[in-house]
């Protein structure tokens, strides 16, 4: 039964006046706008979901391979970190430093980090988009504040944007990793790839 046959039904159920309808009608009409935004905006809060999970393998500076994804707990999946472009492993010597750096900073007895989802869970080959905590550092800024990736941002997912610049700008001023002014990386990992496909 739709919105009016409803009202309707009521008018003739209880003998409202065609004014009282009206009311009614509104009423029912502006409550159901509400139920909609709350949906929505408890879809939108979503990208806040924490998942827990254990670090197979780093594959470089920017994805890592975890277990413990969601219905598949003992499936390898391969994460992207959000916002960070580290050199291709055949990018010599930063995409060697670039992994060695996210492993030390991922090194524990347990080897566990917590994920965190933005608006956008995949990317086009499948992997799947987040931003990575360990304890309370997070490893997607640590990377680019180091000097081992550069920035860049990926719509749709937009949540730490100004804090991974930011701490890319650091790098920059520091001289820090691909930054180094005495050994600086010529080509931009993207650049790179493209040139050696």
């Amino acid at each position: 039964m739709n919105i009016v046959a409803g009202c309707r039904y009521l008018q003739d159920k209880f003998a409202f006046s065609k004014a009282q309808f009206i009311i009614l009608a509104q009423k029912i009409a502006i409550l159901s706008c509400l139920l909609l935004l709350v949906s929505c905006q408890a879809k939108s809060q979503s990208t806040n979901i924490l998942a827990e999970v254990k670090i197979a393998r780093v594959v470089s500076g920017q994805t890592l391979e975890v277990l413990g994804m969601a219905e598949q707990p003992n499936l390898i999946s391969q994460v992207r970190l959000i916002g960070v472009d580290a050199p291709d492993s055949r990018q010599l010597p930063w995409g060697d430093d670039a992994k060695e750096m996210l492993e030390k900073l991922i090194d524990s007895p347990q080897k566990s980090i917590k994920l965190e989802f933005d608006l956008e869970a995949k990317d086009k080959f499948g992997r799947t988009l987040a931003y990575a905590w360990k304890d309370q550092v997070f490893l997607n800024e640590q990377v680019l504040k180091q000097g081992y990736a550069l920035f860049v941002a990926r719509s749709p997912n937009h949540k730490y944007d100004n804090r991974l610049e930011n701490a890319q700008q650091w790098a920059r001023l520091m001289g820090k990793g691909i930054w180094n002014p005495e050994k600086p990386m010529r080509l931009t990992p993207g650049e790179f790839r493209r040139m050696n496909r």
